[in-house]
């Protein structure tokens, strides 16, 4: 059975050439999903190594947050782009697992997510989750929560109340859009915890934000820290 196999991966290396999420040439023996060249280019904000960074800043306008970070700076036009959009609109969900476990990875060796209670994804309404087929804040969550040795809730907190999507609105329009958007089903689950709250792009912060008021006014000894993929440079005034 295990020479069938063999026999049709090669049959299926001829035909359908595996190639990178970013950049989309073909990937060579040992690399996984992204080029070696795209990993070692790849537009990484360092803010996980920093205490005080921009998306703390930004968090920290709009309310009390422990910890903040991006993984990659998020510009329109970039292969970067592609590959989210990829998990997030095309189905590519095991990208989005690969992506968290990179990040899980930085967060980890810095040392400053070494006591996180737990991972809780941004949670999708079960409308839109249902048009989807999955959350990839989830796959993300799960990726880094793997390399922070802790587990994932994906049940604490939902989205009581459907909203449009954010892409195409302006700033006030985007915090009003999610106001009152989540609710903490389960406070007692993290009652003084640390919870690292995940999603897959901070623009605003609004929706970030909405969600983590939510918990602290129902959880109000715990602690909140933010963990986006990716973050859009204009919004937090970072030069290139």
């Amino acid at each position: 059975m295990s020479i069938l196999s063999d026999v049709w991966s090669d049959v299926r290396s001829l035909f359908f050439v595996p190639r990178c999420a970013v950049c989309h040439t073909p990937l060579v023996a040992g690399e996984e999903r992204i080029c070696t060249l795209c990993r070692v280019t790849a537009p990484l904000t360092g803010y996980w190594r920093e205490a005080d960074n921009p998306v703390l800043e930004r968090c920290r306008d709009l309310m009390p947050i422990h910890r903040a970070s991006a993984f990659l700076f998020f510009s329109h036009g970039s292969g970067w782009r592609d590959l989210i959009h990829g998990f997030k609109y095309r189905g590519s969900w095991p990208l989005a697992r690969m992506m968290g476990e990179w990040y899980g990875r930085a967060l980890a060796e810095s040392g400053l997510y070494d006591d996180v209670d737990v991972v809780i994804p941004l949670p999708l309404h079960p409308l839109k989750r249902c048009l989807r087929g999955y959350n990839q804040s989830e796959y993300i969550a799960e990726g880094i929560a793997s390399r922070l040795g802790v587990g994932v809730d994906r049940h604490s907190v939902c989205r009581r109340r459907y909203t449009a999507s954010q892409a195409r609105k302006a700033r006030r329009e985007r915090a009003a859009n999610v106001e009152g958007a989540f609710r903490v089903v389960a406070p007692g689950a993290l009652a003084g915890r640390h919870i690292l709250l995940v999603d897959d792009v901070m623009t605003t912060g609004s929706t970030l934000m909405a969600c983590a008021e939510a918990i602290a006014k129902r959880v109000p000894d715990c602690r909140i820290s933010i963990a986006a993929l990716a973050v859009s440079r204009r919004e937090l005034g970072v030069k290139d």
